[in-house]
């Protein structure tokens, strides 16, 4: 059956939340015959479910419920995959000279207009991806993209752009691309969700972690937008994801699983990232074979804690699957490790280090192979996980093979 198309719907920054997916999945299940579904990135990574499955589960609420997605940060290597690639768009994400790593638009029929739907991914969200992921990949200044997408489009009447920029940059690039009718917003977990005018032109988006979605539907005086909550679960599970909630089903019960009490510094709190990593650098840098210990903040999540902590829990906390190697310091920073943190921060957000002062001269570091990337200097692996060291430092005792979460 031809679906005739009368709204425009976002979610965004997902992130693998499928203890809590049952509304998100049910109402866009529903949605669909009249709603042209997208998302503004980072569907991947966040929870237990992602490390479990490698993706499995995404791609198949992806593949099974959207019809437009844009790239993040988090997940990058999963929208080059044929299938997700089909539906991907992204006008400034670039290879080798101006091969277009996706295509740049998707046109629709959305109530009586011609609809662009186009995706751009800000530099700070695209040098976030890992170094490995984006060896030989650039990106242009998203407005500069849209302006030229423009040109090469004429026919178009609407134009709609998902963006994995972060809502402040998306006020800017509304000022920058009047022309552009609503930009969905991804990449910021900020409090701002909108919509806000610029000019003509909507800015929102959706609630986080699939707790709720950003919508637009053409109207007399250009696009309605509104952000609003996904129903509470009241319905049954759609039937043709069927499979799909097997697979949830069965992926939560391996998260459920006990890995040990819960210490009393963390029980029964939210989780402060920063208090958890300087405990766990203390720890590791009482007998590190390092100059220093650097960790960034964003490597973990928070989570509000119990009496136990469980393997769900833990990848909650720990969700990147992150290796801890000893790297070496560039030699411009060596003796400026303060520079070599703000560095680091530039890229990764604030960091914890040990020992503080730091030495005169800091030749090698303990960290993530993430920040080692960032660095672009030869890393030794160290093989143990930094699930592993929050494992340890979360719990006051550890039963079954410490070297699995």
């Amino acid at each position: 059956m031809t679906r005739r198309l009368r709204r425009v719907l976002a979610t965004t920054d997902f992130h693998s939340a499928f203890d809590d997916a049952g509304p998100l999945l049910t109402y866009l299940s529903t949605a669909r015959p009249d709603t042209l579904v997208m998302d503004s990135g980072d569907f991947f990574e966040g929870t237990g479910y992602y490390r479990l499955g490698g993706g499995a589960l995404e791609r198949s609420a992806l593949l099974g419920l959207y019809d437009v997605i844009a790239p993040g940060n988090h997940g990058w290597r999963h929208y080059f995959e044929p299938d997700l690639h089909r539906i991907t768009v992204c006008a400034n994400a670039y290879g080798k000279g101006s091969h277009q790593l996706f295509r740049p638009v998707d046109v629709r029929r959305v109530g009586d207009r011609t609809t662009a739907v186009t995706g751009v991914i800000g530099p700070q969200a695209f040098n976030a991806v890992p170094y490995a992921q984006r060896v030989g990949q650039r990106v242009t200044d998203p407005a500069g993209a849209l302006h030229g997408l423009r040109l090469a489009h004429r026919e178009v009447d609407s134009w709609i752009v998902l963006s994995h920029s972060g809502f402040e940059e998306d006020l800017c690039l509304a000022d920058a691309c009047p022309f552009v009718d609503v930009i969905f917003a991804g990449h910021c977990h900020g409090p701002r969700y909108g919509p806000v005018r610029v000019g003509g032109t909507s800015v929102l988006k959706g609630y986080e972690l699939g707790a709720g979605y950003a919508s637009a539907e053409p109207s007399e005086h250009g696009w309605r937008a509104q952000v609003s909550r996904f129903p509470e679960a009241g319905s049954p599970f759609p039937a043709e994801l069927g499979a799909l909630h097997t697979q949830i089903v069965a992926a939560a019960r391996q998260l459920a699983v006990t890995l040990g009490a819960v210490r009393p510094p963390y029980r029964h709190t939210a989780l402060d990232r920063r208090v958890l990593l300087t405990d766990i650098i203390d720890r590791l840098s009482a007998d590190a074979t390092a100059d220093a210990v650097l960790l960034n903040e964003t490597a973990l999540r928070t989570t509000q804690l119990g009496d136990v902590l469980t393997r769900a829990s833990l990848l909650t906390v720990e969700p990147f699957g992150n290796q801890l190697v000893r790297t070496v310091v560039p030699p411009d920073f060596q003796h400026s490790p303060d520079a070599l943190v703000a560095h680091l921060t530039a890229y990764a957000g604030p960091i914890v280090a040990a020992p503080l002062p730091f030495p005169r001269r800091v030749r090698t570091v303990l960290t993530t192979g993430y920040l080692a990337d960032v660095l672009a200097t030869p890393a030794e692996a160290t093989g143990l996980p930094l699930a592993q060291a929050v494992r340890h430092a979360l719990t006051e005792g550890i039963d079954g093979d410490p070297h699995r979460p």
